[in-house]
């Protein structure tokens, strides 16, 4: 009996030695990969999905898959990968915040982004037979855009001049709506829970979900953002203490900003978006900006490249299997049909070109953050049609990756040859 518990925990260790130095290898190529698909022109997500998929094939005994598919290790694997992306997305805006200026993000944030989270549920529920609260949570989880997989169409790094008005709008829509679609998660949620009293969840949801939540969220993201500044910017350059701005400032201060606001039950998300455009507008010529940014954009990648090659084994897994043919119809229609057009829609409004908003409306890309709104929807609570979701979302962002991915750098290059 020894002999055969001795070959079961030499077996866990083996497994457990092999995941850690996969995972290990991966994060050591994500710079050498994201610079050839650079030179490639495809988005270096494509390459580590299909790594993903070729190594779960190769040793289909590992035993991560599961985060996929398994609420708890999802939630806070996403989570992490979602507030490091925020905050480098919000340290790279070198646009000044302003009503005029931000017009077309807030556009997208506002119209294009309610609009699809309406359109999206109604596809569910009439469409597809998911329940109200599955509805609702399938327009929660795939109307926002993603700011982990968005990278290839964002701004460069700070005062880089890499910003021009469709990088800038499609970057700070990013940054945004993660965080502004979570109420309506919140509603999802109070929907499958709810026992009748419809009205009362409603206004619960509106005044606390709604309103508390997202001004907790400014207020201590704001607050944080200028105390943080002023103390690694400002006062350590006073007391000649330059050795401590280093880049591991800005993971520091996304982990304390988004712990605050949670245990505040404020939304972490816009906290952190918040705190990033506050610190970056804080002596904007800063150099310890650029320090800051080029770290977490270190960390998001090898995270990113981590979380790919585990979505390729779910793939493998079968994360897909529940799929049917309407369900592969709407996500289709998803990513190519309702973002596109909604959000056209709603920057008619604004004073941009055809073309600047042709690319902006396409790509609405879906990514990480929807695989975080859906875990932590069926931690909460139980959905039926679970798998359905799954199925769907995961769907949805692999389509969303390689269709993007291919598309971003000829898009990008087309506007430009267009300017």
């Amino acid at each position: 009996m020894s002999g055969w518990c001795a070959v079961f925990r030499k077996t866990i260790l083996d497994q457990y030695f092999l995941s850690i130095a996969i995972i290990g290898f991966v994060g050591l190529s994500s710079a050498w990969v994201y610079h050839f698909a650079r030179k490639i022109g495809v988005s270096y997500a494509i390459i580590y999905v299909l790594l993903g998929m070729a190594v779960f094939a190769v040793f289909p005994e590992l035993p991560w898959v599961s985060p996929f598919t398994k609420e708890t290790y999802a939630i806070h694997l996403t989570e992490l990968m979602v507030i490091i992306a925020l905050m480098t997305t919000g340290l790279s805006i070198d646009q000044r915040f302003g009503l005029k200026r931000w017009a077309s993000p807030l556009m997208l944030v506002s119209v294009a982004m309610m609009l699809s989270i309406a359109g999206l549920a109604a596809m569910g529920y009439w469409w597809l037979g998911l329940s109200l609260a599955s509805a609702v949570l399938l327009g929660a989880v795939l109307a926002p855009t993603d700011p982990v997989l968005a990278s290839d169409v964002q701004v460069g790094p700070p005062n880089s001049g890499d910003d021009d008005r469709v990088r800038f709008a499609l970057t700070a829509e990013a940054g945004m709506n993660d965080g502004l679609s979570f109420p309506f998660t919140w509603l999802a949620i109070a929907l499958a829970g709810a026992a009748g009293g419809g009205q009362a969840v409603l206004a619960d949801w509106l005044l606390y979900d709604v309103l508390y939540r997202i001004i907790a969220g400014l207020i201590i993201g704001y607050v944080g953002g200028r105390a943080i500044a002023y103390v690694f910017l400002h006062l350590s350059q006073k007391l000649g203490l330059d050795h401590i701005r280093e880049g591991l400032t800005a993971v520091a201060a996304t982990l304390a900003i988004y712990g605050i606001t949670e245990l505040a039950h404020g939304y972490g998300f816009i906290a952190v978006f918040v705190c990033a455009l506050t610190i970056r507008d804080f002596e904007r010529e800063h150099e310890h900006h650029r320090k800051m940014h080029e770290f977490t954009t270190q960390l998001e990648r090898a995270l990113m490249a981590i979380l790919l090659l585990l979505l390729g084994g779910a793939v493998m897994d079968g994360i897909l299997e529940p799929l049917t043919w309407p369900l592969i119809a709407a996500g289709l229609l998803i990513v190519l049909v309702v973002r596109p057009v909604i959000a056209y829609l709603a920057l008619s409004w604004t004073e941009r070109s055809r073309r600047e908003k042709c690319v902006i409306s396409f790509f609405g890309i879906k990514g990480i953050g929807s695989f975080f709104y859906l875990s932590f929807a069926l931690g909460e609570t139980d959905f039926a049609n679970a798998e359905t979701l799954w199925a769907l979302t995961a769907f949805v962002v692999l389509i969303s990756i390689m269709v993007h991915g291919i598309t971003s750098s000829i898009a990008m290059k087309w506007l430009g040859d267009r300017a």
